[in-house]
C-alpha cells in the first residue's frame, strides 16, 4: 500500500464553480494588483507608513477573495505549487515587520516570486504535495 493519499473519485467527478467566477476573478486579481502595485510604490519612494495603511488593507482583502475564490472550486488547491508559492510571499511578507529596512528588497522578491509563478508551467503550479502528481481531473481554478 502506497503512503500517498488517493484521490476519491468523487472528488474527480464533482467541479464546483462559483457563478461569474471569471469575472469576479479578474477584478479581485485587478484590485489586488493596484493595490499591491501603490504599497511598492509607495516603500519604493519612501511615502509616510501611515498613508499605505489602505492600499494594505485592500491587498489583504483582495488577496483573501483570491484565495476563497481558489479554494471554492478545490480544496486540493491548497496544497499544489501555486499555494506553496503563495505560502513561500506570505513568509516573505511577514518578515517585513522586523527586517524594516529591507522591506522594498523583499517586496521585490515577492513580486519576482509572484510573476514567477504565475507564469510557470502546469506541471509545477498544480503539483500537489500531497498526492505526488499533477492534479489533471480535479478542478484547479475558479475560472
Amino acid at each position: 500500500m502506497s503512503s500517498v493519499p488517493q484521490v476519491p473519485t468523487s472528488a474527480t467527478a464533482t467541479r464546483r464553480r462559483l457563478p461569474y467566477a471569471r469575472a469576479w476573478n479578474i477584478t479581485a486579481r485587478t484590485v489586488h494588483l493596484a493595490a499591491t502595485g501603490t504599497l511598492l510604490g509607495g516603500h519604493v519612494f519612501q511615502v509616510p507608513a501611515g498613508q499605505l495603511y489602505a492600499p494594505l488593507w485592500v491587498a489583504i482583502g483582495s488577496g483573501a477573495v483570491l484565495i476563497v475564490l481558489e479554494m471554492y472550486a478545490s480544496v486540493h488547491w491548497a496544497h499544489q505549487g501555486c499555494a506553496l508559492m503563495l505560502y513561500a510571499k506570505l513568509a516573505l511578507l511577514c518578515l517585513i515587520p522586523w527586517l524594516w529596512s529591507y522591506r522594498v528588497p523583499i517586496l521585490l522578491a515577492v513580486v519576482a516570486l509572484a510573476s514567477v509563478g504565475s507564469h510557470a508551467p502546469r506541471t509545477i503550479r498544480h503539483y500537489s504535495v500531497v498526492f505526488k502528481r499533477v492534479m489533471k481531473d480535479e478542478p484547479t481554478s475558479s475560472v
